[in-house]
């Protein structure tokens, strides 16, 4: 049976995604009590990412809005991996991205509302949160995007 996130995912052409396997000595996804925490989510569609570059150079704003949002569905399998259930989300309390940028570029928020866009159509009000957006020189197999995030579960 489907969940209420998984849902609203399938109302927006999406599905959750397999785990992004870790590229390192980290796991996808911790929980601490009521808190799940991810790793850094890059943009990987099918083991690889769909693009590389830095945002205002190879790759367009657009794009890389596009990017984060698919950094997020990442995250959300991430969280799911854990937390066995999206529906035990309480609510997003904190999103991290990370923008590879070309020297001149400043649209960091612009490109990182793709993810906070995203968790809001899919959890509603318990998608609304707390969120710093930075430009980076690059980032891991020089993808232009990776989105963190930090969820409240309800209590077992």
């Amino acid at each position: 049976m489907t969940g209420r996130v998984e849902s609203a995912l399938a109302e927006l052409g999406l599905t959750l995604p397999d785990v992004v396997p870790p590229l390192a000595a980290y796991q996808p996804a911790v929980r601490t009590g009521v808190y799940v925490y991810t790793a850094g989510q890059l943009p990987i569609v099918d083991g690889k990412l769909p693009v590389t570059g830095k945002v205002g150079g190879e790759v367009t704003p657009e794009e890389a809005h596009k990017l984060a949002r698919i950094s997020a569905l990442n995250a959300l399998a991430a969280v799911k991996s854990v937390a066995g259930d999206l529906d035990r989300i309480a609510r997003v309390v904190k999103v991290v991205g990370f923008v590879a940028s070309a020297p001149d570029f400043t649209g960091q928020p612009a490109v990182l509302n793709g993810a906070s866009e995203l968790l809001g159509q899919v959890l509603g009000d318990k998608g609304v949160h707390a969120r710093s957006a930075v430009g980076v020189t690059v980032l891991p197999l020089d993808a232009p995007v990776e989105v963190e995030i930090q969820v409240e579960l309800v209590e077992d």
